[in-house]
């Protein structure tokens, strides 16, 4: 399963801005709902990207990330942009396998 790059927009499309720790908490949790949707976790996904607006917030991401996979988390990709949608400073995309 694919799934499309999720940012900090809450589901009654509130957008979380600033914190980036609190912009990646949220992106996991729209992740956490579209793999609890189609009967998967984290446990299934095998690859992630993360797109940042800028590397110095690389720590701050990764560890909010990291706290989502039990063990052996998935090949990941983190790439710098020059910007993301509603000028967000996180977006995180995933493939997971049934």
């Amino acid at each position: 399963m694919f799934l499309s790059g999720q940012i900090p927009l809450t589901p009654s499309g509130d957008l979380i801005s600033g914190n980036v720790k609190l912009q990646t908490e949220q992106s996991m949790k729209n992740i956490t709902g579209v793999l609890t949707a189609a009967g998967l976790t984290f446990a299934n996904v095998v690859k992630t990207t993360i797109f940042l607006s800028s590397m110095e917030h690389f720590a701050a991401v990764n560890e909010v990330y990291g706290a989502y996979f039990e063990s052996d988390p998935p090949a990941r990709s983190t790439v710098a942009v020059a910007g993301l949608p509603r000028g967000v400073d996180v977006e995180i995309e995933m493939i997971a396998v049934y």
